[in-house]
């Protein structure tokens, strides 16, 4: 029963949320409930026709073999691929949503083309060979395999650990052999990695000999003078490029050689100039200039000179390249000398790579030092062993060849210096307190 004495209520719908709020969507709703009553139950029967809710079979049904089974099943899409399917018949009402497409999807047209002309041309990429190598271990692995029923090894039969896996490292095939009971010295190791080619232990120099020849005793007094000669003639070269360059002066000379320099580019005047430039008038040291416009004429003539100077250029060039043809035969002897000299460098650098191969490496901010050599001078030379006067050390001597063979890194000796510690007396252990209680 209406009541005419009351008004409708009207609402504001402007914005969204009050839209939504005030405005009447029951038969909106009602229609999406029957959508999934259909989705759950099927479309109305009323709907239907006779073709789609009966089927006469004219042929009978034949029972499939395993493999037609499994045949079918592989032409359905796989079951982790359900979730990503839409689960309802009601189609979506936005016909065009965004998509990411696929790696080939957002692949360049020319990239394309390119490729599969290098693949009709036998031109394929690592992985793509990688590919085809893996699947032919695999088929070869397949058709090696033994089938099911038949043993036509001897697992018993012990083969010294030589089986040979491709697949797996041999840092594996050397773990899984230590509680197997097999040698793993037919394991191949990787290649000990060397540190230097220079041996262990190296021969020492034939004048450091007990009983050296003269010849020998010579050359190693000579190879140790040439080094203190070198030693000396840099400490004189830093001496003349440090010390030397500079002479001593008194505070005076110094003053006035400061006051000189600190003086360079000032004008020097006397005091009768500044009197005299005192009642003339000002003058700029510069004079003005005037900026003049250069005139049609001068433009012309300019452009003129511009336009002859890339013509005499490119002729220069086209004299150039008749001159280099007339002269092939003196290039080709340059180009010979070129290649001489550097197949004489490439002889140079190889043998240099070979120097360097003995010299120790930087591995650290200390440089390699060698040890100076051991000698005994003529008279000390005793001839026999137990009258030898003993020279070096064989420690450091093994402790500088680690070094320079970089298995250890060079290092410097360093004193340790002891903290200095503050000694006083407390205040209550002072020698006066008998004085202090006698009072």
């Amino acid at each position: 029963m209406k009541m005419s004495g009351i008004k409708k209520k009207r609402v504001s719908k402007k914005n969204k949320i009050s839209w939504r709020k005030h405005v009447n969507i029951s038969d909106v709703e009602e229609f999406l409930e029957d959508k999934r009553l259909e989705e759950r139950l099927g479309p109305p029967l009323v709907t239907l026709t006779n073709e789609e809710l009966f089927k006469i079979e004219t042929k009978p049904s034949e029972d499939l073999s395993l493999k037609q089974q499994k045949k079918l099943k592989l032409l359905k899409p796989p079951r982790c691929f359900e979730l990503l399917q839409p689960h309802t018949q009601v189609p979506d009402p936005i016909k065009k949503r965004n998509r990411v497409r696929s790696k080939e999807e957002r692949k360049n047209d020319l990239i394309k083309k390119k490729e599969a002309e290098n693949r009709a041309k036998g031109i394929l990429k690592h992985r793509e060979v990688q590919a085809i190598n893996d699947r032919q271990v695999y088929e070869t692995k397949k058709k090696c395999a033994p089938k099911r029923g038949e043993f036509t090894e001897n697992i018993w039969i012990d083969d010294g650990g030589n089986e040979k896996n491709e697949w797996l490292a041999s840092n594996t095939i050397k773990h899984n052999l230590v509680g197997s009971g097999k040698s793993s010295k037919t394991v191949k190791r990787p290649a000990k990695h060397e540190t230097s080619v220079l041996p262990s232990i190296e021969a020492p120099h034939p004048g450091m000999s007990y009983n050296p020849s003269f010849d020998d005793h010579q050359d190693l007094l000579k190879a140790i003078a040439d080094k203190e000669l070198k030693i000396i003639k840099e400490e004189k070269h830093l001496n003349r490029v440090t010390k030397g360059m500079f002479s001593k002066v008194t505070v005076d000379q110094k003053e006035s050689a400061w006051l000189k320099e600190m003086s360079q580019g000032l004008p020097q005047q006397s005091t009768q100039d500044i009197d005299t430039d005192s009642d003339e008038e000002y003058k700029a040291i510069n004079p003005p200039t005037k900026n003049i416009k250069k005139t049609l004429q001068q433009r012309r003539k300019q452009k003129e000179q511009m336009k002859l100077d890339l013509l005499r250029r490119a002729a220069k060039i086209e004299k150039k390249k008749v001159t280099d043809i007339h002269q092939l035969k003196t290039l080709n002897k340059v180009i010979q000398k070129n290649e001489n000299k550097m197949k004489i460098l490439k002889e140079k650098r190889k043998k240099m790579q070979l120097l360097k191969k003995k010299e120790p490496k930087r591995l650290s901010a200390i440089k390699f030092e060698e040890s100076e050599l051991e000698f005994n001078m003529g008279p000390d030379i005793s001839g026999n062993l137990r009258n030898l006067k003993k020279e070096g050390s064989l420690l450091s001597d093994r402790f500088k060849s680690l070094q320079k063979r970089n298995i250890i890194v060079p290092s410097v000796r360093r004193h340790r210096q002891k903290s200095k510690v503050k000694i006083y007396t407390k205040p209550g252990h002072k020698e006066d307190w008998i004085s202090t209680v006698a009072r």
